[in-house]
């Protein structure tokens, strides 16, 4: 039997912008820690993606003390991981979460660089917002993630699409936070529990994608129609185009780049 091994790790601290690849990660019950603890909010108080603006994906963000470093263009400035500001209430898909503004000169610097009304807020640790209660396994929370704490995805999925297509497209364009190498295409898909070290996850189905995956990371563009034209012609159920797997997390604990994956 062919191991199943981490390949690549990854969080996307604020919603909808650049990710950072992780050598080693402490995965808590709304996910990994620190994975889209921040979003951007528009003059509704609703949440803001690459759905609608694109250019999002432009902001890359990096570790230093106490904080990440934000990157735009040749501009940079520091968002902390403490927030003091006002305490709010926000909009995510059908949710209405409670979040603070992390800093009034933080979300100016985004509204100048997107050009666009924003407010840059946090969702504290201890706030709630729970998984759609379909799915659930014991009243399971989440962060600001579309819908469930992780999503993981298989590179040989990934490759089996690329070999359908007639431009390959990088793991980017998925947004996973767990990439594992071995088995077969979507195989993922039919995973209901498994282990990463002493960290317990169970998949409970596999992830509807959107147009999100049209935009080019690098350029922050929607750039055609691919890969949803093809994943359309042999991965539509019930008018939802699936790739990758979502996840719940069963016990808390880390994992590692190379670490091997237990089925159970």
């Amino acid at each position: 039997m062919q191991l199943l091994t981490v390949s690549e790790i990854w969080i996307y601290p604020v919603k909808s912008l650049g990710g950072i690849a992780l050598n080693t990660a402490r995965v808590l019950p709304k996910g990994i820690e620190c994975d889209r603890r921040w979003m951007l909010i528009d003059s509704d108080n609703r949440c803001m993606t690459q759905r609608d603006h694109p250019r999002m994906a432009c902001f890359q963000l990096s570790y230093v003390p106490d904080g990440f470093l934000v990157r735009h263009e040749e501009e940079r400035i520091f968002l902390p991981f403490s927030a003091k500001g006002t305490s709010l209430s926000a909009i995510i898909w059908n949710d209405v979460v409670e979040v603070v503004e992390v800093s009034e000169e933080l979300s100016q610097w985004f509204s100048s660089r997107l050009e666009f009304q924003c407010r840059l807020v946090s969702f504290p640790e201890i706030n709630t917002r729970v998984v759609d209660q379909v799915y659930a396994q014991n009243n399971e929370q989440v962060s600001l993630a579309d819908g469930y704490p992780l999503l993981i995805i298989g590179q040989a999925s990934l490759d089996d699409l690329n070999q359908r297509m007639l431009t390959p497209l990088p793991m980017n364009r998925f947004r996973p936070n767990i990439v594992f190498t071995g088995g077969e295409p979507y195989e993922e898909d039919g995973w209901h529990h498994f282990r990463i070290a002493d960290t317990g996850f169970a998949g409970v189905k596999p992830c509807g994608r959107c147009v999100l995956t049209t935009v080019d990371q690098e350029r922050g563009e929607k750039a055609g129609k691919e890969p949803l034209a093809t994943l359309a012609r042999y991965r539509q159920r019930e008018k939802n185009v699936l790739f990758g797997q979502n996840l719940l997390v069963t016990n808390e604990g880390i994992i590692n780049r190379g670490d091997h994956i237990i089925l159970e």
